[in-house]
């Protein structure tokens, strides 16, 4: 009877210790996280005060949005006053975007590739008084996962029962069978189709940006546009040549300029286009007007890494060969670097191209519309040429306009680059004028 008695109380004690239910191992990390979440909240919000938003600038005029291009600094980086925060890229030009003060970066409100518009806020910076206490805000956030993955796991282990079960067989043979797979994958037909001809082709597709796709548009409205048509003729660059050489040296030690052949072209031309007016000029059709200028502002070539840009040498009629060189240079640096700004690009009566450098002979550009002509240089080639009734191996180039037939006339195109021959035949005449 007492063993009786003493077995019903032993099961009591075991049925209640199954209804009490267990604290989960994990509770505590649960509160301790509550309360750091808590903690990084109210830092955070303790330095609005020290905020500074970043907005996007007045770019130009005539540009009111552009495409984010890039974000150097990451959130929680230092940042210098002045130090670039971003770039954005519009139709013309790429705009910087420098930090107003220094500090810490708290957020962007942007990401790479949006469409932002003037006035947008683009990101938040800390300053010098409120970095710390984000610093601690930031450095709090690993704390939270840490703690949360280091908890100890819940081991569920099962009650025990009266019987032991017993240990199973299994077959060899059927596991193995079983293991294998009822059917094999298929290959990718292209795949196999590209293995068994040869190596693969991959195609990449990348989106053009918006310089591009402006560029695209303004060649197919001057192709649309204008009444194309082209002029050649050829120059004897033995004398130019010769003049560069003995120049060179002393040019680059007295004005730290590199004397190339765009600044004697740009002063031939230039020369050229007051004694033709109308390569100089501009038409209306709509408007039924043509005007005339008595200045002479020169668009430059040059190839950008994202696409052709024509920065603009402002009055070059009163520059010398030497000036001109070292404008060339400065804008063609800034092109490259991305650093134009819109009155580097805007205007410009004609313009002058130069794909001599990368080896082209001959070549009919696009006019670079709304202007009415475009003069084009190729490269040096060594032709035979009969001089005197004798033949003789001299340095050629070949030249050409392309000029809007609406305005310009075939003699006065042919009238454009006999000028420019004989500055550049010889040089020591552009001295006299």
């Amino acid at each position: 009877m007492a063993s009786a008695i003493r077995i019903r109380a032993a099961t009591g004690l075991f049925s209640l210790s199954r209804a009490i239910p267990k604290a989960h191992p994990t509770s505590h990390v649960v509160a301790l996280n509550n309360f750091l979440c808590q903690r990084r909240l109210f830092s955070h919000s303790s330095v609005l005060e020290a905020d500074v938003i970043v907005k996007v600038p007045e770019m130009a005029e005539s540009i009111s949005e552009g495409t984010l291009a890039s974000l150097p600094k990451k959130v929680g980086q230092q940042i210098k006053i002045d130090e670039e925060i971003a770039s954005i890229e519009t139709d013309k030009i790429d705009v910087t975007v420098s930090a107003l003060e220094g500090g810490i970066i708290a957020e962007y409100f942007v990401a790479e590739g949006d469409t932002v518009v003037v006035g947008q806020n683009l990101a938040r910076i800390v300053s010098d008084d409120g970095a710390i206490s984000v610093s601690n805000a930031v450095e709090e956030a690993p704390v939270l996962e840490q703690n949360s993955t280091s908890a100890e796991p819940v081991h569920v282990h099962p009650e025990p029962t009266g019987s032991i079960p017993e240990p199973l067989k299994l077959d060899t043979s059927e596991s193995v069978t079983a293991a294998e797979p009822t059917s094999k994958p298929e290959k990718d037909p292209s795949q196999a189709k590209s293995t068994s001809t040869g190596p693969p082709r991959e195609i990449r597709a990348e989106k053009m940006t918006r310089m591009r796709k402006t560029i695209a548009a303004k060649l197919k409205q001057s192709q649309d546009t204008c009444a194309s048509l082209t002029t050649v003729q050829e120059v004897d660059m033995a004398n130019l040549i010769a003049w560069r050489s003995k120049y060179r040296d002393s040019i680059a030690e007295e004005h730290g300029v590199r004397l190339g052949y765009m600044g004697a072209f740009t002063k031939a031309a230039t020369l050229a286009a007051q004694q033709v007016p109308r390569v100089n000029a501009a038409i209306d059709t709509e408007e039924g007007i043509i005007t005339y200028r008595d200045y002479v502002d020169v668009s430059i070539a040059v190839s950008a890494p994202k696409g052709l840009v024509t920065p603009v040498i402002r009055n070059a009629n009163d520059l010398s060969i030497v000036e001109l060189e070292r404008q060339v240079a400065s804008l063609a640096k800034k092109a490259r670097d991305g650093k134009l700004t819109m009155p580097d690009i805007e205007g410009g009566n004609f313009s002058i191209s130069n794909p001599g450098i990368y080896g082209s002979m001959f070549g009919t550009p696009l006019i670079n519309y709304p202007q009415a002509a475009v003069f084009n240089m190729n490269s040096i080639q060594q032709r035979v040429m009969a001089i005197d009734g004798e033949a003789v191996i001299r340095p050629m180039m070949y030249i050409s306009l392309t000029y809007d037939h609406r305005l310009i006339e075939s003699r006065e195109a042919v009238a454009f680059l006999n000028t420019v021959k004989k500055y550049i035949e010889d040089p020591s005449r552009m001295l006299l004028v």
